[in-house]
């Protein structure tokens, strides 16, 4: 059990279903690593968004284990979009969906027979009919008329010696042949739920618990309710359903109101009593809302979803006069935005606004100015903040947290000019600013630094922000940025082990502390990495767990830069239509680019979509506003694959000398103000030898430390040597192109396979390396080496948490390689890889 939270923190939210699901699914591979296992999960019609979440995520990662999902629900209740897209993406992976009707004219002859030992005639089989097929009911009604008479049986055929009333005559029948006694207990106990506890029943009743034994025995004895581990439960809904209905509406809202009451007086935990009162309690009931208030508290960890209804509820039955109203108000919000409901909370915030005193109005305004910012429009969060800090008597933690998102903001939209005076002005005078603001200053003037080309000062500001942060001092919700951004900055200096260690840091804070709103980030940004390594599968895996993340959890910034990601990774590997839907896609979405370098990652593929569709003038279009801005070039050329040398190429094929000269100097402007980041002098290199046509710039800039730069670098030389003269200049070419396309062969970037290709056969050679471009579809051979990796790992008996442990990936990323080898090799389970590794490589298995 998770200990209740002491009070409900705006941004300091502590929801643990991210933690839950974490350690849900490391015992559940475990289980299934070591036998085969049946999961059956029933009513999922009332999961929450963050279950249906885990469920699709445990889905695809446990998929190469022998575990069977049975997941069930019920259909035409209400409108699940959430849930229905879940099966339709289950039955996509290849799920069997089985849809239950009524039962059909031979399984009720089959039922009837079985029952009754003989053939049903026309009238016993009308008995379908009357109970709509159900098969529950079916076989009660059958026992119930067996017993009763009602059947004639001779020479094995039955038939109807009387009229068989209707389904709820028959319900209201079964019960009024109980005693009186007994259906008043039944009731009760169905006012309490399908199952129920004896004490609580024998308390509603005000009896003790040895007085409800006969009464109890007669309702098990008519097949009504039955026992359920440690408690009693009515053997079907319907028969629940059917209790329950014998009570007047009134009468019901009141016995539940009764029931809220008895377990609130009873002590411990309110969360029992609210499912009672969010039915029953009235306006202005002050212990019913009370008793929802803290039941609300209670949950807060586990099931924020739960704390929507309640606060919601409760929102309802509080008069306008109550001064709980707006605490209530400000619950809902808060726990609106933690599962991702982010419209509604920003409607609700604006709705509470209109009618705020004072005194509530600063805490409704922060917690609007931070779904705004969590929902991509930055803008409008930084208009809410100004108009926060505008006021006065603000208390200092709102106040913080209110600079802190304004902060944040202005990092999002690259506003450094107007952010670095305010940040400067906190850092003078620390004393009057929370830790809150204070880091968020740190992460502007850090990204600042970083476009001014300091790059050592950056690091600075973000290593004193995080020492900040590690102590505790700021809200939950800042903690994992600081982090996320290190990732970013290590990544484009192509420190790549450090970027990784500090993606796995974030993710264990969104984790431990219950940021589920951040749950898409390490996803997206470990999505860069790969890229940036080269392994454009990984890339794409986690690009795409980190979209549908984003889109269960509504924070629309995110979506966008997952299919920006998408679009690199589909131009890489030659599927131009693919990268074209992308755009389109993430075009379509009303949210600012978030993090991640958003906007620059949208220009740069719109461009080079552009680009390989043969119009560089184009692609230099969509870019202009780079080339012409300092500052927005100098923070383009420190990204990645956005390089200094692609743009350079790109503005000379446009015939734009002028454009290719700006990027050029800012390169060099990189190399030269920072000696101790050898990188920018390499990228340097490599503009500068497109740039004045200087194959020794060229083989300069060789020391690549990402493989496509690499092999970029090698091509360009192969055909700068191409048009030079002199006895061996083709030759060189020649082995400068195979580099080239050895290194994009590599990596799978099948687009710039293809152009180097092209190339090579323009000098007269034509290549038949074995590279992914001719690997063949299917068996063995069809393995990439990192799929060999993992094979590898497998036959040793690792789980696919320790493979990712081993191979510095995440879990749905060696997921997603398994299910891709599955399909290569035609095979469904981790034994028949086992058996296939042993066959075709037998020296894994001695090196295991």
């Amino acid at each position: 059990m998770l200990p209740p939270t002491s009070h409900i923190n705006l941004c300091g939210q502590a929801d643990q279903r991210l933690l839950l699901v974490e350690q849900l699914q490391g015992q559940l591979e475990h289980r299934v690593a070591q036998k085969p296992t049946l999961l059956a999960l029933d009513d999922l019609h009332w999961a929450d968004p963050i279950t249906l979440l885990a469920l699709r995520s445990m889905t695809r990662d446990l998929a190469s284990y022998p575990l069977v999902w049975m997941l069930t629900r019920t259909t035409g209740s209400a409108d699940c979009p959430r849930l229905n897209r879940l099966y339709d993406l289950l039955e996509h992976d290849g799920a069997i969906r089985i849809t239950l009707g009524a039962l059909d004219q031979q399984a009720v002859t089959d039922v009837i027979t079985d029952i009754l030992g003989a053939t049903p005639e026309p009238d016993v089989l009308a008995l379908a009919g009357i109970v709509d097929g159900n098969p529950f009911l079916l076989v009660d009604l059958l026992e119930k008329f067996k017993s009763e008479g009602v059947f004639h049986i001779t020479e094995g055929h039955a038939r109807m010696a009387a009229s068989p009333p209707r389904t709820h005559a028959i319900m209201q029948e079964r019960l009024e042949g109980l005693s009186a006694r007994t259906r008043y207990l039944l009731q009760c106990a169905g006012i309490l739920g399908r199952s129920f506890s004896v004490k609580d029943l024998a308390e509603m009743l005000g009896e003790p618990t040895n007085t409800l034994l006969p009464m109890l025995d007669e309702a098990m004895s008519a097949g009504i309710i039955e026992p359920a581990g440690g408690e009693l439960a009515f053997r079907h809904d319907l028969l629940w359903q059917a209790v329950v209905k014998t009570i007047p509406d009134s009468v019901r809202r009141a016995m539940h109101h009764d029931a809220g009451k008895m377990l609130l007086k009873r002590g411990g935990s309110a969360v029992p009593a609210a499912a009672h009162l969010i039915h029953s309690a009235g306006r202005g009931d002050t212990p019913a809302l009370l008793g929802l208030d803290r039941a609300a508290r209670e949950v807060l960890r586990s099931s924020p979803q739960t704390v929507v209804d309640l606060a919601l509820r409760a929102l309802e039955l509080s008069d306008s006069a109550d001064p709980d109203w707006f605490g209530r108000a400000a619950t809902a919000v808060d726990a609106l935005t933690v599962i991702g409901r982010l419209p509604e909370a920003a409607d609700l915030a604006r709705s509470a606004l209109g009618r705020a005193p004072p005194r509530h109005a600063p805490r409704l305004r922060c917690a609007l100015a931070h779904i705004l910012l969590l929902s991509g429009r930055p803008a409008d969060a930084i208009s809410e903040t100004e108009n926060l800090l505008t006021q006065k008597d603000i208390p200092d933690d709102l106040r913080g947290i209110a600079e802190w998102t304004m902060f944040w903001a202005l990092t999002c939209l690259n506003d450094f000019r107007k952010g670095r005076r305010q940040a400067e002005a906190v850092l003078a005078d620390r004393e009057r600013h929370a830790d809150a603001a204070v880091v968020g200053a740190l992460l502007l003037l850090a990204q600042f630094a970083m476009v001014d080309g300091r790059i050592a000062d950056s690091f600075t500001h973000l290593c004193e922000a995080l020492r900040i942060t590690d102590r505790g001092a700021v809200e939950a919700i800042q903690r994992p940025y600081t982090r996320l951004i290190l990732s970013l900055y290590y990544r484009a200096m192509r420190e790549f082990d450090a970027a990784d260690i500090a993606i796995q840091a974030a993710e264990e804070e969104i984790n431990d502390l219950g940021l589920t709103v951040l749950a898409a980030q390490p996803a997206l940004f470990r999505s860069v990495l790969h890229l940036g390594t080269g392994r454009l599968d990984d890339a794409a895996a986690e690009a795409q767990a980190g979209s549908m993340t984003a889109e269960e959890l509504g924070t629309h910034g995110f979506i966008r830069v997952g299919l920006s990601i998408l679009a690199v990774i589909a131009l890489r590997q030659g599927d131009i239509d693919a990268a074209v839907r992308h755009i389109e896609r993430f075009q379509s979405i009303q949210a600012a680019p978030e993090m991640l370098y958003g906007s620059v990652w949208e220009k740069w593929v719109m461009a080079a979509v552009a680009e390989a569709q043969g119009d560089p003038g184009r692609a230099v279009d969509i870019l202009d506003a780079i080339y012409t801005d300092e500052e927005k070039r100098r923070w383009a050329l420190l990204t990645t694959p956005l390089t200094a040398a692609w743009m350079t190429r790109l503005a000379l094929a446009a015939a734009n000398r002028p454009y290719a000269r700006a990027i050029l100097d800012t390169a060099e402007y990189l190399a030269r103000n920072n000696p101790d980041f050898p990188v920018f002098a390499v990228t340097f290199a490599h503009a500068r030898g497109l740039f004045h046509q200087d194959p020794g710039a060229l083989a300069a800039a060789a020391d690549q430390p990402e493989p496509w730069a690499r092999a970029l670098v090698a091509e360009d030389l192969g055909v700068l040597l191409a048009t030079t003269s002199g006895t061996d200049a083709t030759a060189k070419a020649v082995d400068s192109l195979d580099e080239a396309l050895d290194g994009y062969e590599r990596i799978g970037a099948l687009w710039d396979v293809a152009r180097v290709r092209a190339r090579l056969r323009a000098l007269g050679v034509r290549r038949r390396h074995w590279g992914q471009s001719q690997r063949p579809a299917f068996g063995w051979e069809s393995l990439t080496d990192t799929e060999r990796a993992v094979a590898s790992l497998i036959i040793r008996g690792m789980t696919n948490r320790q493979i990712a442990q081993r191979m510095f990936l995440s879990p749905h990323t060696v997921s997603t390689h398994l299910r891709r080898m599955f399909g290569k090799l035609n095979i469904a389970s981790r034994t028949e890889l086992a058996r296939i590794v042993a066959e075709m490589c037998p020296e894994l298995i001695k090196d295991g």
